[in-house]
């Protein structure tokens, strides 16, 4: 009983493989076989790195190579096939055209219904078989039809999906044995080796075809992982920025606070409806205190480490700090040179505090990638803001790689633009780089730095 039992699971699971491999020759041979689905012509980003050297309209054209490659094949062959037709009977002669078109509409039809083409060519290669035997009984069965439509089939599978390789030259060759065995009255004549050669073809197609998949696949995930690196970093500069804005708003929000809720003692017997009013604005500056610690909360809770080396107490740094930080820098071993012009004046101290970040990131790159170089740094007090210029000269020296490259640049980018500035960064001609940026300030900001500074 359960060796009954264990045959009829083997015939229901050998059933239901039989089924499915029928299933999908069905979907990828029949289902559609027609549909419209037309090649692309190759990548503009690509043929750009690979042919620079041709001027834009040729590789505009050169867009269309592949296409323009199987019309040609196409006009070969039907060239090739009714050339040799000519100075024979008019029956032969339509005979041949007919075939010849046959055989050279399935590789143009590649380029829009691939599997349709394959039925087309099968088609041809079937008619000019049943030909041969009426026309030239020991003719070789295996002749130019059944050539271009094993080219047929290897376009296809470079089109559509490796395993149609298999389900076609099954289909060719289980169809050829039948043609093969009535043209030769039971032989089947040199099939084998034709089809061993056949299936060495395909096989090769559907390997190259196999490793252009894999590789596009990788390129698509290296490109999403780099997409995803540079958000994450964007995402992460942004929140180190708004703790940093955090403690300038929270200073100026704690002295309108303070202020508000000392003046009334400022003013002998001061009128009920003020001191309601300054009642007011304190209690919403302590208001939005509360909302910056809770919104700083939450940024910070994602990045709990954000702080495990340096003292998150401490003062934001400013433009006045910044002979420490370049004589921490030529301690590292880089020779700075600070230039400053103009009248030196306070600034907003979301300002200053961006301005000191940017000078910090362009000679921390400068460290990691151009050891042994000189750095200058300019900074222009213009009217309307504040100008920088980081420059370096070329690495002296091998840099080691680093896994972080670009990523200083686009926090700096990020404060420019919270800021409502401009910047640039670009090699120079000499193999260095520079940073160059400018940084906005309205006159009533600055007027309510410096008042907020007296207060």
């Amino acid at each position: 009983m359960n060796k009954t039992t264990q045959s009829q699971g083997d015939l229901h699971s050998e059933a239901r493989i039989v089924h499915g491999v029928l299933h999908t020759v069905r979907q990828d041979l029949f289902v559609g076989a027609f549909a419209f689905r037309p090649l692309p012509p190759l990548d503009d980003a690509r043929l750009a790195r690979r042919l620079s050297w041709l001027p834009a309209r040729a590789r505009r054209w050169a867009r269309w190579l592949p296409h323009g490659a199987v019309a040609f094949l196409a006009a070969c062959i039907f060239l090739g096939s009714v050339g040799p037709s000519y100075g024979g009977s008019a029956p032969r002669e339509m005979l041949d055209v007919v075939l010849a078109l046959m055989m050279a509409v399935p590789p143009v039809l590649v380029l829009s219904r691939p599997v349709g083409a394959f039925w087309l060519s099968l088609l041809a290669f079937v008619v000019e078989s049943i030909g041969a035997r009426f026309f030239s009984p020991y003719a070789n069965v295996w002749s130019s039809a059944f050539v271009v439509h094993l080219a047929v089939m290897a376009l296809v599978v470079l089109r559509t999906r490796p395993r149609l390789a298999v389900e076609m030259w099954v289909v060719t060759f289980g169809l050829g044995s039948v043609v093969s065995v009535l043209a030769r009255n039971g032989a089947l004549g040199d099939m084998p080796p034709v089809a061993f050669f056949s299936a060495v073809v395909l096989v090769s197609v559907a390997a190259v075809r196999a490793w252009r998949e894999e590789r596009r696949q990788v390129v698509e995930t290296r490109s999403v992982t780099a997409e995803e690196r540079s958000r994450r970093t964007l995402l992460e500069e942004r929140a180190l920025i708004a703790r940093e804005l955090h403690d300038v708003v929270a200073h100026h929000m704690s002295v309108i606070a303070i202020q508000a809720e000392a003046a009334p003692y400022r003013v002998t017997d001061p009128p009920p409806e003020l001191a309601k009013s300054f009642a007011t604005i304190r209690e919403n500056a302590v208001a939005a205190l509360t909302e910056l610690r809770r919104i700083l909360g939450v940024v910070r809770s994602e990045d709990p480490d954000a702080f495990a080396e340096r003292d998150p107490e401490a003062p934001q740094p400013t433009l006045a700090s910044l002979d420490a930080l370049l004589d921490s820098v030529r301690g590292a071993g880089l020779t700075v040179e600070s230039v400053v012009t103009g009248a030196a004046r306070p600034l907003p101290q979301g300002v200053e505090l961006s301005a000191y970040r940017i000078v910090q990131e362009a000679l921390s790159n400068a460290l990691r990638h151009s050891p042994g170089a000189d750095a200058r740094v300019e900074i222009s007090y213009v009217l309307g803001g504040i100008g920088l210029r980081i420059v370096n000269g070329p690495p002296s020296r091998l840099a080691k790689p680093s896994p972080g490259a670009g990523h200083g640049l686009l926090g700096m980018r990020e404060r420019v633009q919270m800021l409502g500035g401009e910047m640039t960064a670009d090699r120079t001609e000499e193999g260095g780089f520079e940073v160059a940026a400018f940084l906005p300030v309205t006159n009533t900001a600055a007027e309510t730095a410096r008042g907020g500074s007296g207060a």
